[in-house]
Parts: structure tokens; C-alpha cells; sequence
């Protein structure tokens, strides 16, 4: 890692596009090759048993992923749900692996009343703002990129409470926003929201698990908007995912979107990472990525793990 994560300077960001790392902003084209969804910290109650929580284990799959060729890795875990992000500067630094987190806020399923009940008393877009620009609490990392959640074919009262937040944050900051689709449904409906109601320019959104839904001609009118088409969670064969992605890449390249596509591995359980069986970080590169080269050709995938990144996650922060 070069010193330029550590030492580029607060102003430049005011000036450029950057990407905000956890070691500090980094110009776009500094990410190399990168997982553009992941998570190398992850609890929740809907996940009983399978906490990521060892930093231990988070080193072992950098490593790995290292290894096999990756430079950047954006952790998409949000607020409340044991992201770490104290723990993620020292990872980047012994790994070599550029690190961007996230605030946001997931379904609400993931949450105590209790918290969710203070975030809605105290201001969930100030919450957001703050972790933007003047870091997570007791960490000084500052995140890099704003994650909520739609629901199953459409958005709930929750979704659209913290949707509402992120669009605030969003201008106020310039932060891109990442939006989990719950098995791939309802991107349409996040886009009239976002985009129609809420001001936010199509660019500045990452709309995840398309692939889990493989309808491309949603995919088509999502990459026809203007927002970055996210292929995220491979190797869950009951998703539709490894099988069907490749197709849909290559759909979407032909249609002329190339440049608005990314790739991420999604991993969100301890029993997916490689050290305990699982197919890990590794897998983005040693299996998924030949695959969609043999679909889409080499130069689409090159452009999905490296340029398109650097493009969809940086911003001309304020």
C-alpha cells in the first residue's frame, strides 16, 4: 500500500473525484482490481451462528484475495450490524488490500427496536452524514459509501425512512448510494424513489443482486437509467446466480453498458469463507472471473473489477 492512502490531503478531495479507503482518499484509478461487494464483518439475527466477527479469519481471506490478484475490497456492512470498522485499518495496511466502508442502514429486520427506535429520535441522515465525513464512532474511519435496502417487490415503511436519509446524506456529502435488492426485486421501484423523488442522480447508485432476479430486461432498464448494474453474491447456485450471470453480462455489455457494470463476491456468512470450506474472496477471481471472460470477453471483465469501480464509488466530496 502507498503512502498516498495516508497522506492525500482533505483538500484534493474538495477538488477531484475520490474514493474514500479507510486509510484515507485515493484517486479513482488507485483501487486496481477490486471486489466491489463484500463483507469481511457481518452479524445479524437473521444469520444465527454464522457471525463474521474474527479479524483473524478476515486476514487469512485478504490474504487469499491478495494473492489471486485483488487490490480493493468494498465492505457494504452498514450500521448496527458489527462492520468493525475500527479493525479495518490495520487489515488494509498488513494486507495490501484498499478497504471502503460503508454507513446505511439494512432491512429492518437486522435491528432491536430499541436502536431503531433512537436512530429515528436522534436523525438517521445526521447519523450518515457524520460517518461520511467525520467517522465512525470511536475509530476515526470515515465511510465511503451510503448501503440501504429495499424489500421483496417493493419498499416498506423502513425502506423508504432510511432511503429517504441517504438521499439527504447523499447530497450533502456526494456519497454514492449502494442498495441491496432483496432477492433481486424491486430495482424499478428504488429508482422512481431515489431518482424521481428524491433527486438523486442515477450515476451515484449501485443497484445490487440484479443477478438474483435474472429478468434482463429489468436489468436493461436499470443500466438504461444511468445505474451502476451490480452482478454480487456468486456461487449460491439456488440465487440463479453462477449460471445465469454470465448471460446477462453479456447482455448487458452488448447493449452498449459495459462500462456501468461490477462485480462482487457478497460473502455474508462464516461458513462461505474459504478458511471454513467456504468458496471466499478468492472465488471473484479464480472461478467466477474466467467464466464471465469466456461469456462477455476479457476486456468487459477487466473493466467490471477495475475502471468501473473507481467510477461508481468515487465522489467530489463536500
Amino acid at each position: 500500500m502507498s503512502t498516498a492512502d495516508t497522506s492525500r490531503s482533505d483538500s484534493a478531495a474538495h477538488t477531484t473525484q475520490t474514493v474514500r479507503t479507510v486509510l484515507g482518499d485515493i484517486a479513482p484509478g488507485e483501487l486496481g482490481t477490486c471486489d466491489a461487494h463484500d463483507h469481511l464483518f457481518l452479524t445479524s439475527p437473521q444469520l444465527p451462528g454464522q457471525e463474521m466477527d474474527s479479524a483473524t479469519s478476515a486476514a487469512r481471506e485478504l490474504s487469499a484475495f491478495r494473492s489471486a490478484g485483488g487490490e480493493s475490497l468494498i465492505q457494504w456492512t452498514p450500521h448496527g450490524m458489527g462492520r468493525r470498522a475500527g479493525e479495518l485499518p490495520e487489515l488494509s495496511r498488513t494486507s495490501g488490500v484498499r478497504i471502503v466502508a460503508a454507513t446505511g442502514l439494512h432491512q429492518s429486520a437486522n435491528y432491536a427496536p430499541e436502536l431503531l427506535n433512537r436512530l429515528r429520535a436522534d436523525g438517521l441522515a445526521g447519523l450518515f452524514v457524520r460517518e461520511l465525513t467525520e467517522g465512525i464512532a470511536d475509530t476515526g474511519v470515515r465511510a465511503g459509501l451510503i448501503k440501504v435496502a429495499g424489500g421483496f417487490h417493493g419498499l416498506d415503511t423502513h425502506a423508504r425512512w432510511t432511503m429517504d436519509a441517504a438521499a439527504e446524506a447523499h447530497h450533502a456529502t456526494g456519497a454514492p448510494i449502494a442498495v441491496h435488492l432483496e432477492l433481486g426485486t424491486g430495482a424499478l421501484d428504488v429508482l422512481d424513489l431515489l431518482c424521481g423523488e428524491l433527486d438523486v442522480p442515477p450515476d451515484r447508485l449501485i443497484i445490487g443482486h440484479l443477478n438474483r432476479s435474472p429478468d434482463l430486461a429489468i436489468h436493461h432498464q436499470v443500466a438504461e437509467a444511468g445505474a451502476y448494474v451490480a452482478f454480487d453474491g456468486p456461487s449460491r447456485a439456488h440465487h440463479a446466480t453462477d449460471w445465469r450471470m454470465p448471460e446477462a453480462v453479456r447482455a448487458l455489455a452488448e447493449a452498449g453498458f459495459a462500462d456501468q457494470l461490477l462485480l462482487g463476491g457478497d460473502t455474508t456468512t462464516a461458513g462461505a469463507r474459504a478458511v471454513n470450506g467456504g468458496p471466499g474472496l478468492v472465488h471473484l477471481l479464480r472461478r467466477v472471473r474466467p467464466r464471465l471472460e469466456l461469456a462477455a470477453g476479457k476486456d468487459v471483465v477487466e473493466r467490471m473489477l477495475t475502471v468501473n469501480p473507481g467510477r461508481a464509488f468515487a465522489a467530489l466530496w463536500a
